[in-house]
């Protein structure tokens, strides 16, 4: 079990004073410094893919960044006397499939077969047996912290940053290296890279952060200013190492959060410099945002974005990403000269639900930033429908806000349409007994008849029993719904200087809170959706006290209910609502 005892350590970047606790000390890997020949054949189990090619096996190398920690690599290379470029996995769930977590804890594999994969690869990371016949060194990095690397567990930011910059310097040194690095992989993984491109390593050629947060607290712990801790908490009991864990949750729940601490775990995409691969899904409950404002804040053309229809797991291993990203690199780290420049900035999925989804749909930017998109405006009406025109006269709509109550509006298209983008709710709302208060607001597909429809992110692998698919396909890994969002009142000033061209960021600097019965002006984001609808299939929109929708894995806390007693939605005459959204 991971102990409760914590202790205090300085952020270097800022000065400030961080909460750390004991990392998880049991089944740690011993040390074993060596290098191994892996012939063509081999297998890490009898069930797991082949190697193709003889493979060098570095074991545990050891790299010292700038002030002296020694953190630990393992490297998987061709057996060639030519140099090789190399792709980092930075993420700290265990090199080489030595953590607790992996594809085989995730409901059916995520559909990913274990013949796929060879178990050499980090949990999210690209697997070895593919890259290294490509001409491919793999690197899996056991970060500062991790297993036997020495210091602490960072969860992101500048310290993480700082690491991965040396750490591609340290490697590029190695004799087998060409010079040339590249940073991949999901969810951490990709985070990471983000932090360490922003140091600008001199080594570093290119990163592909596949889905990836971008700004963690607002984004997920505290996203739309409501704690959400569990998932961070979850986390931090799986990640092994001999001495301390950034305590990322406990920081969170502080009040306030300190500015600094917030600033630092915000990545400033200008100071990106190399080219970027960045994959994206609307599957995520934790990355869709961060790509996206990722692909918008980079400033240089260099920049690659694929919205992609399936989940970011299966998505990592399947044949179409592989080559795509084998383009990428090839281009980037081997100076092959490929069609890699000529491919559209932006490559969207939108999704059909009950029909094969519309893949790579080509842009030169988001397609909501193009004049071809329009904006649709609808108003929540009492009768539950959603209309073009405000109700009048002014009327009010309560719901039980800590229940499961929801209030539901519904708006059937005409014709068909392409929802793309972020939709914004905007409603005037009181609290009747409470100085705060929580709105989430969810957007549904229903098909013509009123039922609620989902789209499948994986498909169900064959010979699977109905009821196993029908119980293990019930959270968000395996279906996707349609876009959430949600806002605590207090937290609702929106920073001037974080704001996008069609995102707002909360600014998390100060409290406002609201009287009890007082009326409040609202805008409650819904993340970005590509979600298509046939003439008569309707548009569900649900606003509860609560989190709707699936949970994200079986067992998964749910975001704990802050709310008290009734809200008061007040639409029509002077205190128009409306449902915002672009179309295609």
């Amino acid at each position: 079990m991971v102990g409760t005892r914590a202790c205090r350590a300085l952020l270097r970047a800022t000065a400030l004073d961080v909460k750390f606790r004991d990392a998880l000390k049991q089944n740690i890997p011993p040390l074993n410094q060596r290098t191994t020949e892996l012939p063509p054949g081999h297998r890490k189990q009898p069930t797991y893919r082949p190697l193709e090619t003889t493979t060098i096996f570095d074991q545990d190398q050891a790299l010292t960044l700038r002030d002296g920690t020694v953190i630990y690599a393992d490297i998987f290379r061709p057996k060639t006397d030519e140099k090789v470029p190399a792709i980092v996995m930075w993420g700290p769930y265990g090199k080489t499939g030595t953590g607790m977590l992996n594809i085989g804890a995730m409901p059916m594999r995520a559909g990913i077969p274990e013949t796929r994969l060879s178990g050499y690869e980090n949990f999210e990371g690209l697997d070895p047996a593919e890259w290294v016949p490509r001409g491919y060194a793999i690197v899996n990095v056991d970060p500062r912290g991790v297993n036997n690397s020495s210091g602490n567990i960072h969860f992101w930011g500048s310290t993480e940053g700082r690491d991965g910059h040396d750490a591609i310097e340290e490697l590029a040194k190695l004799p087998w290296c060409s010079g040339k690095l590249a940073l991949a992989g999901n969810s951490w993984l990709a985070i990471s890279q983000y932090f360490i491109a922003a140091e600008q390593p001199p080594h570093l050629a290119c990163i592909a952060p596949l889905e990836g947060l971008s700004d963690p607290l607002r984004e997920q712990t505290l996203r739309g200013g409501i704690p959400n801790t569990a998932f961070n908490e979850w986390v931090a009991t799986m990640l092994m190492g001999r001495n301390m864990i950034e305590d990322f949750a406990a920081m969170a729940k502080m009040d306030p959060v300190p500015r600094e601490y917030i600033n630092d775990k915000r990545v400033d995409m200008a100071r990106i410099k190399v080219p970027v691969y960045i994959g994206a899904s609307y599957s995520s409950t934790l990355h869709t945002i961060g790509a996206l404002r990722a692909f918008e804040e980079i400033q240089h053309p260099d920049k690659w974005l694929v919205l992609h229809a399936t989940q970011e797991w299966y998505d990592l291993y399947s044949p179409s990403r592989t080559a795509d990203l084998a383009r990428f690199f090839d281009f980037h780290l081997k100076d092959l000269r490929n069609d890699w420049p000529q491919t559209a900035p932006v490559r969207m999925a939108f999704l059909n639900f009950t029909k094969p989804a519309l893949l790579d749909q080509e842009y030169p930017d988001l397609p909501w930033h193009l004049p071809t998109a329009t904006v649709q405006k609808l108003h929540p009406h009492p009768t539950g429908t959603l209309t073009p025109t405000a109700p009048i006269p002014e009327t009010t709509i309560e719901y039980q806000a800590d229940s499961p109550s929801e209030l539901t509006f519904t708006y059937a298209f005409p014709s068909k349409t392409v929802l793309t983008g972020p939709s914004t709710l905007v409603l005037s709302i009181a609290a009747q007994h409470h100085n705060d208060l929580d709105i989430h607001a969810h957007i549904f597909k229903a098909s013509a008849s009123g039922t609620i429809i989902s789209h499948l992110n994986i498909p169900i692998p064959a010979n699977t029993p109905s009821e196993v698919a029908e119980k293990m396909t019930q959270n968000r890994v395996w279906r996707y719904l349609g876009p959430s969002g949600m806002l605590r009142a207090s937290k609702r000033h929106v920073s001037d200087e974080l704001r996008g061209k069609t995102w707002e960021t909360l600014s998390m600097e100060r409290e406002d809170k609201v009287a009890p019965g007082e009326v409040v002006r609202l805008r409650v984001q819904l993340w970005p959706t590509g979600m298509v609808f046939e003439a008569g299939e309707t548009l569900v929109l649900k606003v509860s006290g609560g989190e709707m929708g699936l949970r994200d894995l079986p067992g998964a806390m749910e975001m704990r209910n802050g709310n008290i007693g009734k809200h008061v939605i007040h639409i029509g005459g002077e205190m128009e609502g409306y449902l915002e959204f672009f179309m295609l």
